[in-house]
């Protein structure tokens, strides 16, 4: 009797793993093509698209004053905190290439989420300022 019941439990167990394994919203999150995704890419990559690309807007989330020090030329300024309040009015075409940054990549990484979650389709996130190369500028 005690055999039979180990039995149970470990089959119990393994169905437990496995349905929890193959949930509808598991499947969903991990979806490469899921609406709410955005792209990470490297510095040299963002590069490479502006330097290709003409429809794009560099996005800028860190601060005013982290701005005025220094930004990549013809970048946007939206600091994190104020994206969900103005991108509808400031970035209007959610197919257009948003290629995303901050100081050292953990704003821009969640800015670049929240822009997917609004709609926006075309997202390209490549981290921090403080791994850019190619100079900036003080307008």
């Amino acid at each position: 009797m005690g055999r039979n019941i180990y039995l149970i439990l470990i089959l119990l167990l393994g169905i437990f793993v496995f349905s929890s394994c193959s949930s509808p919203e598991n499947a969903e999150e991990s979806s490469s093509d899921s609406k709410n995704d955005y792209e990470q890419i490297t510095p040299e990559k963002a590069k490479e698209l502006m330097d290709s690309e003409e429809n794009y807007i560099i996005l800028d989330v860190r601060t005013d004053e982290e701005y005025n020090a220094g930004h990549i030329k013809g970048a946007l300024l939206i600091p994190d905190y104020e994206i969900k309040e103005k991108a509808s009015s400031m970035l209007t075409d959610k197919d257009q290439l948003i290629l995303v940054y901050c100081r050292s990549g953990r704003r821009s990484k969640n800015v670049s989420k929240d822009l997917a979650e609004l709609g926006y389709t075309n997202v390209k996130e490549f981290g921090g300022i403080i791994d850019w190369t190619y100079g900036t500028v003080t307008e």
